[in-house]
């Protein structure tokens, strides 16, 4: 009798295993860093939407739509990570044309949300179509920079990606500035890594910039003009002028010991420093934060803040070393990949991510002005909770097909696949 018993508890871990890897696939240290940020995400949202609550008939309404959102994104992430890389360039070329068609109707029919009209309502739901194009352009540049040496001379690739992105950029520029630059650093970033070259990538870059500088200046020096063509160009100008004028008076504090005023311009700041300040090392621990109450977005632009006094500077380290370890993990399945367009796409979308949490996590401690950006994963947001969740179905996706991690046999015939098809593509052309 015993060996029978013995026998079925070992037919059910292997059955236990099985299905875990089942449900589970490609990079098992990639899912557990977006599971722990899912779990951080719904404790400290639930914390942070305290003032949320309390306008709600029901107490579990903010929290329960976050839920919603998270549970959507993690079917996402199952699905995508099922689906094969080679079904991506085409997907991602169909949603860049929609990005385009939807920032440029944002204008037109976009609903305003914190004096920001950056949300547009479609069959009932309501989204950021930046985010979107976010996405599309990261799967864009990756399927360009893949076609070097196949069907793009590297000059003719850089045009093409300097086009597309361009658009997109200016678009979004309407209304968003934090989003067109992050959008624009990704990409660029991506083109160093897909081997464009420096100098092209350095001219770009100056271009960009005394683009800024240009506009933020016309925003000083014509603020009524530049509000009829740019009307977020005021804004995006008080901003930066108001971060430096708070540095200085840090410097100030530091020197005189005189106290800090807090008035409508450094209100959010001031309370995320009250925030980092009261948490310590340790924190106050989970739903003991105070100024949740005081800053208006707690759950979304400065929930860094807000990790920072429920869990100390340790929890903040934690954060941060998650998102650090992504990037890492990431440059691993990189190097794995065994086409060119994989190791591109995984490596922008692991850049979107990092570089969006490191903006906000800048902001909260007051290194950087505010720019809006959530923390990916963990920030109150449907749009952007959605999106991350179908980058990291993007990453798996990568690590399963792409590097063979957890699926050899899968990566290698997505390999055997990709070159029957680049090799009737090239009897075409020829």
């Amino acid at each position: 009798m015993c060996p029978r018993a013995g026998g079925r508890k070992g037919g059910a871990a292997v059955t236990k295993e099985t299905f875990t890897r089942k449900v589970f696939q490609g990079d098992i240290p990639i899912w557990i860093i977006f599971m722990l940020l899912c779990s951080l995400s719904l404790v400290e949202v639930f914390s942070a939407t305290s003032t949320l609550a309390y306008n709600e008939a029901n107490i579990w309404t903010p929290i329960a739509r976050h839920a919603m959102h998270l549970t959507i994104g993690f079917f996402c992430v199952l699905g995508l990570t099922r689906m094969p890389t080679r079904y991506f360039p085409m997907g991602g070329s169909v949603l860049m044309v929609l990005a385009i068609i939807l920032l440029a109707a944002v204008p037109f029919v976009g609903i305003s949300v914190n004096d920001a009209s950056r949300w547009i309502r479609l069959f009932g739901i309501q989204f950021q179509p930046s985010e979107v194009a976010k996405l599309a352009s990261v799967v864009y540049v990756a399927f360009l920079l893949s076609k070097i040496g196949v069907r793009f001379t590297e000059k003719t690739a850089f045009y093409w990606i300097i086009g597309g992105v361009g658009i997109v950029c200016s678009l979004i520029l309407l209304y968003n500035l934090s989003t067109a630059v992050l959008l624009g650093l990704v990409c660029l970033l991506m083109m160093f890594v897909g081997h464009i070259s420096l100098i092209r990538i350095g001219r770009m870059m100056l271009v960009l910039l005394l683009l800024l500088v240009a506009l933020l200046g016309l925003a000083k020096i014509a603020p009524e003009t530049t509000h009829r063509v740019l009307p977020r160009l005021e804004t995006w100008s008080n901003r930066l002028t108001e971060h430096l004028d708070d540095r200085a008076s840090d410097n100030d504090l530091v020197k005189d010991d005189n106290p800090q005023v807090i008035t409508d311009d450094n209100y959010q700041v001031s309370h995320a420093k009250i925030a980092i300040a009261r948490g310590g090392l340790f924190g106050k621990m989970p739903g003991r934060s105070v100024q949740r109450d005081f800053l208006p977005l707690a759950y979304s632009d400065f929930i860094f803040a807000i990790i920072i006094e429920e869990l100390g500077l340790v929890g903040g380290t934690v954060v941060l070393l998650l998102y650090i370890m992504l990037l890492i993990r990431v440059g691993i399945i990189a190097r794995r990949c065994n086409l060119l367009f994989q190791k591109y796409l995984v490596i922008g979308c692991g850049l979107m991510i990092v570089i969006q949490a490191l903006t906000n996590m800048a902001v909260a401690v007051n290194l950087m002005p505010v720019t809006g950006q959530p923390l990916p994963l963990i920030s109150r947001g449907g749009t952007s909770t959605v999106l991350t969740c179908v980058y990291f179905g993007l990453i798996l996706s990568v690590s399963r097909f792409g590097a063979g991690m957890g699926d050899e046999e899968a990566a290698e015939e997505e390999a055997v696949e990709e070159a029957e098809a680049e090799a009737e593509a090239a009897e075409a052309v020829s």
